[in-house]
Order: C-alpha cells, then structure tokens, then sequence
C-alpha cells in the first residue's frame, strides 16, 4: 500500500529510485511497466544523469559494414557488446543480430558520449570536393533520436577533422569541426550545441588535426593529434615533418578555446609513422612506433598535466605477430589490453600486458570500427 503520509511517499519514491539507479540500463527499462510511478521515476532527467553516474564502463559500441560489393548489398550498423564478449568471440559478436541497430549507408559515426550516439549523414557533391552535414543524435537503447531537429546544414570539405563531446556546465552536447584554408594556412573550428541553432565560429587552432582521426573527449575536452604548419596539403610528405612540428590540440568545450598539450618528454625523435591519439577509462593515450621495430604507449595519467605522462608499454613487433608500423585498433580495460590488426586483414591480435600474453582471432570478413559506449537513459532536449 501507498504511505498516506506526504514525506513518507516522498521518502519511499527515494528509496525506489536509489535501489533502480543500480539496475543495468537494459533491465531498468522494462521496469517502467510495472507501474505509473516507476515509469515517472524512470522517464525522469535527474534519474538518468544519476543511472549513468553509476554505470559500469564495460561496453563499446561497434560499426560494422558487410563487404562492400555487390553495393545494392551493402549495409551497415551497429552492435552493442560486452568487451568480454568481443574479446572472446568477435566474429560471433560482429555477426550477432538481437545488439544489431541498422544505419544508412550515408551515415557515419562520429562519437559516443553518455550513451549517446552523434551520427552525421552526407550529401556529396560529385563536381567538386565539398559536401553538405547534418549531425543528429541516436540513444540506441531507448530508441531516441533528433531526427525531427538535426543540426543546421553546413558545407565542407573531405578534409575537415570532426569531434563529438559533452559540456556539462551547460548540459549541452557538441559537435566540432576543424576546418582548413589552404591559401591561408590556418585552421578555423566551428561548433554546434544541439541546445542551440546554428553553428558558431570559433578562433583558429594552432595546428591542423589529422582528418582522418575523430576528436577524442575526455574532462570536458575534445583532442586531436595534428601538425603546425605542415608543408603542402594533406597529402604531405611524413619524411619532411620535425618533431616540434606534432603537437596535441586540445578543445575546451565549455570557453569553446584551444590549448596546446606537450607531448611526452621521452620522444626525442619522429616516428617512422603518424603516431595517434586513443581515449581509455579515464586516460589520454599517446601511440607510435620506434624503429619499425617496436610499438610504445605513452599514457597521461593526469589528464591535463603534461607531467603525467608515462611510457606504459614498449614491445616488439615479432612479439605480437603484427606487421611492421601497424598501430592499435582499439584500448580496453583501462589499458590493459589492446587490439592490432595481424599479418592479414582478417586477424586481430588482442595482447594483454598484465601478463603479457598475445591472442589471435580470425574474424570473418567484416570491415568495422568501434568507440567506447556505455548504455544509458539519457534523452537530451
């Protein structure tokens, strides 16, 4: 029975709503039919952000693409997974069709962030190198998305680098893109608030992010790895680049300004490769290799604090059985484990540094590319 008492209702809804907020996400939705007071605790804002402040972070969000011909066949979308589960079995993973979410072929992830999805669609401009976005947002879960109120359209170029975040000081989501003027030489970044309606210019970064990476969010920030003045366009010459030249380009998405971060004092030459960027768990990871011999990881324990960083892993590319220059897919476990392509384009090699032990798989053939997620209530606007 109800309590007749007000403060005693009151207290009982806390109560209900403290033991829910430890639900898994999944189950919790089904809860909201047992009844009309569950499903008003449930469906309300303040319940999802503190759900998702006890989440476990123990999911990734997958993109997978069957071959690409014949293209009427072409699909893609996306599977929800365990890192457990992939990590034993990702063909079966990849394969699997009840964590399936379809995607149209235009479409392309950009981000995850508090069980949010950040999907743009594309409408290419065959005459030239420009194209017009769109940016929506997608909570597979519980089936939100801002269709009805995607961003505002902005033209581009294939070239522009791109990023997805969360401002918490105003609760807003982001979308960030990093464009460049190739007769100026500077890069120009505009942002957009889903809380918003058009799109803000912002002042210009001190280098121009690798197109070709998604900006990685962590402590309210977006981050991406790119170079100061690179000569030529994007097509320029690895072999010509110094190393005071490589810098990290870091976002703040709440002053929507830029700062640079060192990289490690360790790295006293340019690799042989681009070096990239990984997010993991609560770390900034910096990724290169030395020699063509040898993979390192560098770690920023601290996010922010260049002191931090610290050379977490150096090991041999004999001993992991990948091919030479060839950098990690995918961080898991806080950096305990990570994930290289073998000697063929069908094998993945999972090494687990805790006790340094290599594992091959084959999986099918299944192009695919994978983000961390964690499911989540949360539905913005």
């Amino acid at each position: 029975m109800a309590p007749k008492h007000p403060t005693a209702a009151v207290l009982l809804c806390e109560v209900v709503m403290e033991i829910l907020s430890w639900i898994p996400a999944k189950p919790v939705t089904r809860l909201k039919l047992v009844c009309k007071s569950w499903n008003s605790i449930i469906s309300h804002p303040h319940f999802a952000k503190l759900h998702l402040h006890r989440s476990p972070k123990n999911s990734i969000l997958l993109i997978t693409r069957t071959p690409p011909f014949p293209e009427k066949e072409r699909k893609q979308g996306l599977v929800l997974s365990s890192v457990e589960s992939f990590i034993q079995n990702p063909s079966s993973t990849l394969d699997a069709q009840e964590n399936r979410r379809s995607l149209h072929v235009e479409d392309c992830v950009v981000g995850s962030c508090n069980g949010l999805v950040c999907v743009s669609h594309s409408l290419f401009h065959p005459n030239n190198d420009n194209f017009d976005i769109w940016f929506r947002l997608w909570n597979p879960l519980i089936g939100f998305i801002s269709g009805n109120s995607p961003s505002p359209c902005l033209r581009v170029n294939g070239h522009d680098a791109f990023g997805f975040g969360y401002d918490e000081s105003s609760d807003s989501y982001k979308v960030v893109i990093a464009s460049r003027d190739y007769s100026s030489g500077t890069v120009t970044a505009q942002v957009y608030s889903f809380r918003g309606s058009s799109w803000k210019r912002v002042n210009s970064f001190p280098a121009f992010p690798f197109f070709d990476d998604n900006g990685h969010f962590i402590g309210g920030t977006l981050n991406w790895l790119g170079l100061r003045n690179p000569h030529g366009g994007d097509d320029y010459d690895w072999d010509a680049v110094t190393l005071d030249m490589l810098m990290i380009v870091s976002f703040d998405l709440k002053s929507d300004t830029n700062k640079q971060i060192l990289l490690p004092k360790g790295i006293d030459e340019i690799p042989r490769e681009e070096p990239s960027l990984e997010v993991s768990g609560n770390s900034l990871y910096l990724l290169h290799d030395y020699k063509n011999t040898h993979f390192i990881a560098w770690q920023m324990k601290e996010f922010g604090d260049e002191n931090s960083w610290t050379q977490l892993l150096k090991i041999s590319f004999d001993h992991l059985g990948v091919e030479m220059l060839l950098l990690p897919e995918l961080i898991f476990e806080n950096g305990n484990i990570f994930m290289f392509m073998g000697r063929h384009c069908f094998e993945e090699v999972f090494y687990d540094r805790r006790d340094n032990s290599v594992k091959r798989v084959n999986i099918n053939n299944l192009d695919f590319d994978a983000f961390d997620y964690v499911e989540s209530l949360i539905q913005p606007f």
